[in-house]
């Protein structure tokens, strides 16, 4: 096979129709990032056709005295075609290490066993940048979804509907009262966001090419709960939320999280990733959520609630080039608890 460059074109046809394609890897997701501090680079082996066979989109930034390269949700490859497998991960070593890092950090996603990535010369990462647990609902009929959820999720879906709650695509110019809203979140259950401008570059980037949706929620005129949802072939996430202090008795977080699950569906998506909750074993989160609102244990109370199936990653992973680097980034990551 040939090392090529590929494309944004050619690139996001091949994640689109891969198995194991993810939005991480979409090339747009790497112009998003591009603006806050990453570099990304995409790398692929083509067959004897000219199509892309393998491949992966990394991430480059830099830390003090180093850089370190991310590959998130990659290689696009048959994890099962061990020949391929250690072409393309051949082709990545040589790509990180020529843009400079000092050690490959890898979240490939859920379904890869640990052997396979310490048999490619992997170690797990103290750091995680991607939550490794998720709650994913497989989509059906309304009626199916609705037996399946718990009984205050039901209840507070048809709350919002009596209460008036309306949802509308939100255009770009939505994209501020989503911000405002998501500034309220942040703040209530004390997590960080993103800056604005980040959430209208996503806005520029996915929902007019039809990869995204923006999913506003509103009563008597006010905006009171958003959602991002994306896609890529069958699978769809639920990225970012935003709910206001403001009305809260008219469940608007629940109607646009309705919203965004049939958006998903009605566009021939088999899965909903609710992205992100607490990593721990399926009877301590249940055991645990009523009482412990840090880090992702809040959003797990909302979450848990959809009737959707706790899975985890493969976790994540690094291979280290440069040991005095890594040395150094790993003392730093134990002082500030940062992620990069």
């Amino acid at each position: 096979m040939n090392v090529t460059a590929p494309d944004s074109k050619k690139w996001d046809a091949f994640v689109r129709q891969h198995a194991r394609g993810h939005l991480l890897q979409l090339s747009a997701w790497g112009e998003l990032k591009a603006d806050y501090g990453w570099k990304p680079v995409r790398v692929a082996l083509l067959d004897e056709g000219g199509n892309v066979g393998a491949g992966a989109q990394l991430l480059f930034r830099r830390f003090p005295l180093g850089k370190l390269a991310y590959l998130p949700y990659g290689p696009v490859v048959d994890w099962n075609n061990r020949p391929l497998l250690e072409d393309i991960m051949r082709v990545v070593h040589q790509t990180a290490k020529l843009n400079g890092a000092a050690f490959l950090k890898i979240e490939p996603g859920q379904g890869i066993e640990p052997d396979a990535l310490s048999s490619l010369g992997f170690q797990p990462s103290p750091q995680t940048v991607q939550p490794p647990r998720t709650i994913l609902v497989d989509l059906a009929d309304n009626d199916t979804m609705l037996k399946r959820m718990n009984q205050m999720t039901r209840r507070n879906i048809r709350k919002s509907e009596k209460q008036g709650v309306e949802i509308r695509e939100g255009s770009r110019r939505d994209v501020d009262s989503f911000n405002a809203i998501l500034h309220e979140t942040g703040e209530r259950q004390a997590f960080g966001v993103h800056v604005p401008s980040y959430y209208e570059k996503a806005y520029d980037l996915f929902v007019p090419q039809g990869d995204a949706v923006l999913l506003m929620g509103s009563a008597e005129g006010r905006d009171l709960a958003g959602v991002f949802v994306f896609k890529v072939g069958q699978q769809a996430w639920y990225l970012y939320g935003a709910s206001s202090d403001r009305e809260r008795q008219r469940m608007a977080s629940f109607a646009v999280q309705w919203a965004g699950i049939q958006w998903a569906r009605d566009r021939g998506c088999v899965t909903y990733d609710m992205y992100g909750i607490p990593d721990e074993d399926e009877n301590v989160l249940e055991a645990q959520f009523e009482t412990r609102s840090d880090d992702l244990w809040g959003v797990y109370r909302f979450k848990r609630g959809w009737g959707g199936r706790v899975v985890r990653s493969a976790g994540t992973w690094d291979k280290i080039y440069n040991y005095p680097l890594y040395s150094l980034y790993s003392f730093g990551l134990r002082i500030t608890g940062r992620k990069p």
